[in-house]
């Protein structure tokens, strides 16, 4: 084994869990995640407003996401999806980029998991592993903040 990999579980304390209650059909929360329509109209923290997106929805695709604070800062994201289970389950590699697609922090993977509840839906999101405590932390306000987001989208759908 290579000195500095490790084969034991994730520390807790770097590993993000937000589960959410969504008031609106599993089919329309599933679509809000993997429809560039519905995604432009909610993804990222409030004051943020997405200025491109490219999807490749399939095991393997890729996808690439330009987004622009209230500030002004331009941020963008990219990733692979790696599982696709409609409506179900949405798996993915997560990487913060620079503009020319070249990573600027550590990979993560975000899990993500659909599941009927009396006619609304539970989302369970799952990222894992964070470089840091801090960056696993930021990342909880950003969700929270987009999740959010996503709520009084699925509401107004």
């Amino acid at each position: 084994m290579s000195a500095g990999l490790s084969t034991g579980p994730a520390p807790a304390d770097r590993v993000l869990v937000i589960t959410r209650l969504f008031d609106g059909p599993r089919s329309l929360v599933f679509k809000a995640w993997t429809d560039s329509g519905h995604l432009a109209h909610w993804f990222g923290p409030r004051g943020f407003e997405m200025t491109f997106c490219k999807m490749d929805l399939r095991p393997g695709g890729s996808y690439r996401f330009g987004m622009h604070s209230a500030e002004g800062t331009e941020h963008w994201l990219q990733g692979v999806y790696q599982e696709i289970v409609e409506p179900e389950k949405l798996v993915c590699t997560y990487a913060w980029a620079d503009a020319n697609g070249n990573a600027t922090r550590p990979e993560t993977l975000l899990e993500l998991t659909f599941a009927e509840q009396d006619g609304k839906t539970s989302m369970t999101l799952r990222q894992s592993v964070f470089e840091s405590v801090t960056a696993c932390d930021l990342h909880r306000g950003g969700w929270t903040s987009s999740l959010d987001r996503l709520a009084e989208y699925v509401t107004r759908a």
